[in-house]
């Protein structure tokens, strides 16, 4: 079956929350069980406000989410420094895993980055037994960087996570006048 890739609206909180809260998915996560669609509402009203820049996409296949996944710039006032950096955010239901899901949503975000903010690096954490999510970031050029040693509490245990990243692989450059062009200065 087709899925099709759009951005999210607050009225997508109800099939956030059911993802978020799928006992397979958020132990993948940094988000904890027990979600619900009031606090989606709320976060996805505030996410996509027209004053955002974080894109915020979801997939969607016979009028049912099965996926979501979010480029969060993370340039604040204070950190100007680091306007050419996003975090990258994904999560698909087992149902739908192995099916083109979070391809295609990794496709959608790269593309935007790359094509439209020109971002210059894309990072993200991912628990390192994570394994098809760690296949999927390398199919999209993203590195290792790091281990992280007891990054977060999963399960009542600490777990360790890859710090991974992707540099843009052709970053934008200013296209030259074509020969003969007259300097109008």
């Amino acid at each position: 079956m087709t899925f099709t890739i759009r951005r999210a609206v607050p009225d997508d909180a109800e099939g956030y929350a059911r993802i978020m809260s799928d006992p397979a998915v958020y132990p993948g996560l940094m988000q904890l069980p027990y979600n619900n669609a009031h606090s989606w509402r709320e976060r996805l009203t505030e996410i996509t406000a027209p004053s955002k820049v974080d894109l915020i996409l979801v997939a969607e296949r016979g009028g049912t989410l099965v996926g979501n996944a979010g480029l969060h710039p993370i340039a604040l006032p204070q950190h100007v420094r680091r306007r050419h950096v996003a975090m990258l955010g994904i999560a698909v239901l087992p149902e739908a895993q192995g099916q083109g899901v979070g391809t295609a949503l990794m496709q959608a975000l790269c593309d935007y980055a790359d094509r439209w903010l020109g971002l210059l690096r894309i990072e993200l954490t991912v628990y390192v037994d994570n394994a098809p999510a760690i296949a999927l970031y390398r199919k999209f050029r993203f590195e290792m960087e790091g281990r992280f040693r007891g990054y977060a509490m999963r399960d009542g245990r600490l777990v360790d996570a890859f710090s991974m990243a992707r540099i843009h692989p052709d970053p934008p450059t200013l296209a030259p006048l074509p020969p003969g062009t007259p300097d109008p200065f």
